[in-house]
């Protein structure tokens, strides 16, 4: 079979490397995001700056996520790649120095989530674009499946090691592990031996980026990918920032508890991706993106509406399955749609979207602070739903 996953990864060891640098950044973010969003809500008691701190990490991507994907047609892009890849790794040194020396803030959280978000905005037009010229368009669903399963298996061990590093060695352990992690992602930039040519000419980048959102407006496909993108980032994504909170007020567990509940989000999307990396055909693509979406939403409801860990599991289980099936179609309808010459461009314009997720991030934080995390969960995965309904002229066109 030439599109099967393990003969993808031996025919094109640079997809390899580019697939294991994907891993580890993920990784690392939900080490991260679990271990943060635990020693914030410790030490504020804040539903809101929980939110707040996820929400950084989306917020580069609606500000520079359009000339990120312009930009990375001018340079190479291993080397740009290599670069924002130290920046992250850099922050992490920095904030487990300060916690070391006993003077880590929340506001140094803050900024270096911003910093790392940086970093998280460069995915789709930067390594994922690689990706695709690395394995050539007929492998790439194949490709998304493996990457989107990488970053899901990510989301299974990476809430874990950051619940018990917090409660063995405190937050400084979880920021080692990042640095050593990192070091291995940039050994790996290094060995890669494809150079993806550069796509576009010196000249003005507001010039080129109007360029591809005029694509983006006359194709229906585009638009609708898009469309449904704003409303997963805006009802579906932000409920992640609750986890935490949900699973210490609600539920009642521990570091260690928060940790494994959260990593049933990524078992199920694991599960998800290797179904659709082995059966998943081109004219099921929009089913399964769509799909997917509504699966989501609706497991969003019941993780926040239950108050057993076993069914928040299992909801959590649900909203993994649901979110593999719109994690590895979304890059990959966009990445189909564009031209070659355009690819990082649009997928820049992607980004946009999915930096619209600090939007949900705000509302959904203000939202818990007044009504209790579960309830607002609960009414925003139901938001999402209703607004999913009244796009339908717009996405019936994937």
């Amino acid at each position: 079979m030439r599109n099967s996953p393990i003969r993808l990864l031996i025919e094109a060891p640079d997809f390899g490397r580019l697939w294991y640098v994907g891993l580890i950044v993920s990784t690392v973010r939900w080490v991260e995001t679990i271990a943060v969003g635990i020693v914030v809500y410790q030490r504020t008691d804040s539903a809101f700056l929980v939110s707040m701190m996820t929400m950084l990490r989306l917020l580069p991507m609606g500000l520079f996520g359009v000339f990120l994907g312009a930009f990375a047609e001018r340079f190479d892009r291993a080397r740009t790649l290599f670069i924002f890849v130290l920046l992250m790794s850099g922050t992490s040194v920095v904030l487990a120095v300060l916690d070391q020396t006993g003077r880590l803030e929340i506001w140094h959280l803050a900024l270096a989530s911003f910093i790392n978000g940086c970093g998280w905005a460069t995915d789709n037009p930067l390594r994922r674009v690689m990706i695709g010229e690395v394995v050539g368009r007929e492998r790439m669903g194949t490709a998304m499946s493996l990457d989107v399963g990488a970053s899901n298996a990510s989301r299974m061990v990476g809430p874990l090691v950051g619940g018990v590093l917090l409660a063995w060695t405190g937050i400084q352990g979880a920021f080692i592990l990042s640095v050593l992690m990192y070091s291995t992602a940039l050994w790996a930039i290094v060995s890669i031996r494809s150079r993806i040519p550069r796509t576009a000419a010196a000249g003005a980048v507001l010039a080129q980026i109007g360029e591809g959102l005029a694509l983006v407006r006359a194709d229906k496909r585009v638009i609708g990918v898009l469309v449904v993108t704003v409303i997963y980032n805006i009802f579906g994504w932000p409920f992640t920032s609750m986890i935490p909170v949900i699973g210490r007020d609600r539920l009642h567990l521990g570091p260690e508890g928060v940790g494994l509940l959260a990593t049933m989000d990524g078992i199920g999307a694991f599960a998800g991706v290797i179904v659709l990396a082995l059966w998943l055909t081109p004219r099921w693509y929009a089913r399964a993106y769509l799909g997917g979406v509504v699966c989501y939403l609706i497991a969003v409801m019941v993780f926040a509406l239950t108050q057993s860990p076993v069914l928040s599991g299992a909801a959590l289980l649900l909203t993994g399955v649901g979110g593999a099936g719109f994690a590895t179609m979304q890059a990959t309808l966009v990445y189909l749609a564009a031209p070659p010459e355009m690819r990082s461009r649009i997928l820049g314009v992607l980004t946009v979207c999915i930096g619209t997720g600090p939007i949900g991030f705000l509302w959904l934080g203000w939202l818990a602070d007044r009504i209790g995390s579960h309830n607002a969960t609960a009414v925003t995965g139901g938001l999402g739903l209703l607004a999913l309904a009244a796009t339908w002229r717009w996405w019936r066109e994937i």
